[in-house]
């Protein structure tokens, strides 16, 4: 039976309004909660099709944009609040109807859309895709929400600091409690510090291009975007930051592979092991863990500038045919082969240069993929250190008596970090490596706040970059 044949005589039906923008968004997060999608994989094909449907412009996608991402980063913010709303537990709630929700309340407390806008909105929404009677439960949730402000609610949902300072971080900022406490560890400081990487966690981060030696210059690139669509970036000479708005794809100089997407922390990593001095040969580099490709690129570029070439390693065969994707047009040698680091096919020591950027748990990326907080547990750290710690001595194998080792990560958590380097050196779990620290910092010109060394950890809040790890260490026998 339909809606009208069940209506009482006398009541006509109003079909629900089609909102293009929000069904798409909630097509998004759908993606993001039933196949464990992430947000920046799903929503550019998404956009695309509505473009090439004609029922999408700039200011729609923008908005589409703004209400995956924003509610993503503050879903466990949304969700203190919806639950004090609702007279169930959340965990009762069908996930559709927990989206549609917190796309609502995201509109309400995170966005400058007129409360009575963000509640109607949300409302022809869930009739949409939930049906009358489902649409009825978020009007009444969502007019609950939209008598207070955000802060107000915070105040009331979040457990005091005082009484419980990891949970009241965890409510205020968004992030699973067991998150603020490993990056609380790893950061080692007082209260503002941490506050400052939660709330850089949340905001929308600059995108960053690299331009790769050879084919532009960072000059050259800043000259085609034009002053108001291109800043230098703040670290790397390569790197080049688009205005707000500004669509990579584009860019001439990104559709040829002359310039790519990086986060300039990830640019100055391969730019570190590049530099990192060596006493003879320089001919043979090895990026031992390569896709999706972003520093094997440079890499390959950076060596092609010195005759040397880079062997691009990967063990996945779908991000071994991403990195062949990036290095096309590289002007020098190079080569990309799908291999397991752990099990490599390559003779030892026969590299001047080795970079791990090893599989982790990607808690330095939280603002690109926000919803990786809600998806990673602590037990995945348990499953990625025997790789982690693998990967490092199969590294330290390839590489020469004097030449260099990169492991690096995009995670600042310690288990990720310095204590697999350590693990690795002091002989835990395996023969100790005979290899020597090589004091990063100085391979980061300019670079302000790097810690005492000799390794190097990144941050939002502090460096604008993702949260990347660096660890440089020479082989001595």
């Amino acid at each position: 039976m339909n809606e009208q044949a069940r209506r009482p005589p006398g009541k006509s039906y109003r079909r629900p309004k089609k909102d293009p923008v929000r069904i798409l968004a909630f097509e998004a997060l759908r993606a993001v909660d039933e196949r464990a999608a992430y947000a920046n994989l799903v929503l550019p094909p998404l956009l695309k099709k509505a473009r090439e449907a004609g029922d999408f412009d700039t200011r729609d996608a923008a908005l589409a944009t703004e209400l995956v991402y924003g509610t993503l980063r503050r879903q466990g913010t949304y969700d203190a609040i919806i639950s004090a709303c609702i007279d169930r537990p959340l965990r009762q709630v069908d996930p559709p109807v927990l989206d549609v929700l917190a796309l609502g309340a995201h509109q309400l407390l995170g966005t400058r859309i007129p409360t009575h806008a963000a509640v109607s909105a949300s409302v022809e929404l869930a009739r949409v895709v939930l049906g009358d009677g489902r649409a009825k439960f978020v009007n009444a949730v969502l007019r609950k929400i939209s008598r207070d402000d955000l802060d107000t609610w915070v105040e009331r949902v979040a457990p005091p600091y005082d009484e419980d300072a990891e949970d009241h971080l965890a409510v205020v900022h968004s992030h699973p409690r067991w998150v603020v406490s490993a990056l609380w560890d790893a950061l080692g400081g007082g209260r503002g510090g941490i506050e400052d990487l939660l709330e850089a966690d949340n905001e929308r981060p600059e995108v960053t291009l690299v331009a790769r030696p050879g084919r532009i210059s960072a000059d050259d690139l800043l000259d085609t975007l034009g002053e108001e669509s291109g800043l230098p970036g703040r670290w790397s000479p390569y790197a080049v930051r688009l205005a707000e708005g500004g669509e990579p794809g584009a860019i001439d100089a990104v559709r040829e592979g002359r310039a790519g997407v990086q986060d300039e922390g990830s640019q100055l990593v391969a730019l570190a092991l590049a530099n990192a001095p060596l006493e003879g040969t320089d001919e043979r580099w090895l990026d031992g863990c390569a896709g999706p490709g972003g520093k094997a690129a440079l890499l390959a570029a950076l060596a092609a500038e010195r005759g040397a070439h880079l062997l691009a390693a990967e063990k996945q065969p779908h991000r071994a045919r991403l990195v062949e994707r990036a290095l096309a047009g590289n002007p020098g040698p190079y080569q990309v082969i799908t291999a397991d680091g752990t099990r490599p096919p390559w003779r030892p020591g026969v590299f001047d240069r080795v970079l791990v950027d090893v599989p982790c748990t990607g808690l330095g990326a939280l603002r690109r993929r926000p919803e990786a907080r809600w998806r990673r547990r602590p037990e995945d750290l348990e499953r990625f250190a025997p790789l982690q710690r693998s990967l490092l001595r199969e590294a330290l194998k390839a590489v020469r008596v004097g030449g260099v080792v990169g492991y690096a990560t995009c995670s600042p958590h310690l288990a990720e970090t310095r204590t697999v380097v350590d693990d690795v050196l002091k002989g835990r779990g395996g023969p100790a490596a005979e290899a020597e620290w090589v004091d990063a910092r100085p391979l980061m010109p300019g670079v302000s706040a790097l810690g005492d060394g000799p390794d190097v950890q990144l941050w939002p809040h502090v460096h604008g970059t993702d949260a990347m790890y660096l660890a440089l260490l020479r082989r001595t026998a």
